[in-house]
């Protein structure tokens, strides 16, 4: 039973390593197709606050004020555009901040910047948001990358000579939305 035992085992060593030194009694190959798409998509990476600072309604000139809006976009990306909503508070197309303690409105204006190219200046006065009687804002001249975020100037202002309250802070919040 012993001498069986062994004969097997010897056997079975001998066809093991016979498979695996590669002799086979035959092969055939064939393909794996392996596919992918990749989607067009654009989102909001960073906002940066369009921050005016301290008001005085006292003064005979508007308050100015920048901010910006990050997004990355799928390389090779076309036809972008960036809208901003009128805001919680607005009447009309009449952007406001409310105030935190009073019930009054700081009126606020959102403009393009002067070109369509990224961190240019706010010589510009497109009014920005297709809800506010403005347009939608056109990037060009961008190389659109998922890995690196490009940064659109937001400019805004605040009317001179408001009669408003005051008030530890006026606030609003507008939603920014990419077309792509």
């Amino acid at each position: 039973m012993k001498s069986f035992k062994l004969a097997s085992l010897v056997g079975s060593a001998m066809v093991a390593c016979s498979i695996g030194s590669g002799a086979w009694a035959g092969t055939n190959t064939g393909s794996l197709s392996v596919t992918s798409s990749v989607a067009k998509t654009c989102s909001v990476s960073t906002t940066s606050a369009l921050a005016f600072g301290a008001y005085d309604p006292t003064a005979a000139t508007a308050l100015s004020g920048t901010g910006s809006v990050s997004l990355k976009c799928t390389k090779g990306s076309t036809g972008i555009t960036i809208d901003l909503d009128a805001g919680a508070h607005a009447v009309g197309s009449q952007r406001k901040m409310l105030g935190g303690t009073s019930s009054d409105n700081l009126n606020y204006g959102i403009t393009q910047p002067a070109t369509t190219t990224p961190w240019t200046s706010c010589a510009g006065s497109t009014v920005w948001g297709s809800t506010v009687g403005g347009s939608v804002y056109t990037p060009s001249g961008v190389t659109w990358s998922a890995a690196a975020a490009q940064a659109f100037t937001v400019c805004g202002s605040v009317p001179a000579a408001q009669d408003v309250s005051v008030d530890g802070s006026y606030t609003d919040t507008v939603i920014v939305t990419v077309n792509f």
